[in-house]
C-alpha cells in the first residue's frame, strides 16, 4: 500500500468522483475523493499526496483560485480538469502553475496516461523551491522571494507573472548546474516538450529585460550553448 501513490481527485461531481476513484484504484493508485477546495486542503494537511486532480468548476473557490494558493505553499503535481473551451482558462491554469490540463468529457484512460507521465516527470524535472526551506535568493543586486514570490531590486518591486517566477526560481535553486530548455519547458508546460518550441527563450528574454541583463553579453543569466542555461552570479539563500 505504502508503494502506491497517493492522487487526490477534486470535483464537485458526485459520479465523476465515484468514477475516477474506482477506475483509478484498478490501475494501482490509492485513491482520495472530494468535492471541494476546503476538503481539499484537510487532506493535504493529515497525509501525503502525489498528485491532484483539480476541477476548474468548483463550488465556493473555483480550481484556479486553489491552484494559485496550493503552489504558495507546495509543489504538488496538479491536473485541471475544466469544462470550459476557451484557451485562456487553459493558459491561465499553466501559468498558476498546473501540471498539465484535461478538458472535459474526457476518457479516463487518456487521464490515465497524463497521471503517469506527470508523475514521471515529477519525479526527474527541476522543480521551483519550496518555501518551507528556503525563504528567498539574493543575486546580482536582487531577491526573489519564494513566499510573496516577489522579485525586488533597487528600484522596488518588480511584478512576475506565474510561468517568470517559476523559470527564475529554478534557476536559482539549481545554483551553477545547466538545465536545458527541455527540462525547463516541461516544468513549466506540464508536457513533452517541442523541439521548435522557442517559449523558454522567450521567456529568458523577458526575465533578461527585467533584470537589466544585457542581452548580447548577459551576465546574470547565461546561455551554454548546445546545453541551455545557467545562473553566472553567486546565489545566496536563506
Amino acid at each position: 500500500m505504502a508503494d502506491r501513490s497517493h492522487l487526490l481527485i477534486v470535483d464537485d461531481d458526485r459520479e465523476i468522483r465515484t468514477l475516477l476513484s474506482q477506475y483509478l484504484d484498478k490501475q494501482g493508485f490509492r485513491t482520495t475523493a472530494v468535492a471541494d477546495a476546503r476538503e481539499m486542503r484537510r487532506v493535504l494537511e493529515r497525509s501525503h499526496v502525489d498528485l491532484i486532480v483539480l476541477d476548474l468548476m468548483l463550488p465556493g473557490e473555483d480550481g484556479l483560485s486553489a491552484c494559485r494558493e496550493l503552489r504558495v505553499r507546495s509543489q504538488v503535481p496538479v491536473i485541471m480538469l475544466t469544462a470550459r473551451g476557451e484557451d485562456v482558462d487553459r493558459i491561465v491554469g499553466l501559468e498558476l502553475g498546473a501540471d498539465d490540463y484535461l478538458p472535459k468529457p474526457f476518457n479516463p484512460r487518456e487521464l490515465l496516461g497524463r497521471i503517469r507521465a506527470v508523475l514521471r516527470r515529477a519525479a526527474h524535472a527541476p522543480r521551483d523551491p519550496n518555501p518551507q526551506t528556503v525563504r528567498g535568493f539574493s543575486f546580482g543586486g536582487w531577491r526573489l522571494d519564494t513566499t510573496r514570490r516577489t522579485l525586488t531590486g533597487g528600484e522596488g518591486e518588480v511584478p512576475l507573472s506565474g510561468a517568470e517566477y517559476r523559470l527564475l526560481a529554478v534557476l536559482l535553486a539549481a545554483g551553477n548546474r545547466v538545465l536545458s530548455r527541455t527540462q525547463l519547458a516541461e516544468l513549466l508546460r506540464g508536457r513533452e516538450a517541442d523541439p521548435f518550441d522557442r517559449s523558454i527563450d522567450v521567456r529568458v528574454s523577458r526575465l533578461r529585460q527585467i533584470l537589466g541583463d544585457e542581452a548580447r553579453s548577459p551576465r546574470i543569466i547565461k546561455t551554454v550553448y548546445g546545453e541551455g542555461y545557467v545562473i553566472g552570479v553567486s546565489v545566496e539563500t536563506d
